[in-house]
């Protein structure tokens, strides 16, 4: 059996997951990297986009989630992110909808400040459109 660590992944509503795993994978503005048991302590900033975490019976959970960190010490870690949402619980209508208030957002170019917010909600809809498409196997109108 692989070894275990405990992870502790919190949204900012809801506690998302709680409990032992094998690994988790997230995504930076590098690309991805990987957390198991006994890592080295680090901090990672996470980018909007997907993570997966192999849960103790060897199963791989995929999830989407917005901007956040990493931390992971004492063969523990702690994910915080702004949003997080299991693939099949996402909304493909209002996801549609955010994207195109997001699309319209940036043609408006008001201040430099609203147009990296209004990037930040597009990628955020993208993400959420394409896990929700592949996770049903039908191809995404984007």
């Amino acid at each position: 059996m692989a070894e275990l660590f405990y992870i502790r992944i919190i949204a900012s509503d809801k506690v998302f997951y709680e409990g032992k795993v094998q690994a988790f994978v997230g995504t930076t503005m590098d690309g991805e990297f990987e957390f198991l048991a006994h890592h080295e302590e680090e901090i990672v900033a996470l980018n909007v986009g997907t993570f997966r975490y192999k849960d103790a019976e060897g199963n791989w959970i995929k999830a989407v989630s917005g901007l956040g960190v990493a931390q992971y010490a004492n063969n523990r870690c702690t994910i915080l992110v702004d949003t997080c949402e299991k693939p099949e619980d996402i909304d493909r209508k209002r996801a549609q909808a955010a994207l195109e208030r997001a699309r319209e957002q940036i043609r408006q170019n008001r201040s430099q400040a609203e147009y990296y917010v209004a990037q930040a909600s597009l990628a955020r809809a993208l993400t959420r459109l394409k896990e929700t498409f592949a996770s049903s196997g039908k191809g995404p109108r984007l």
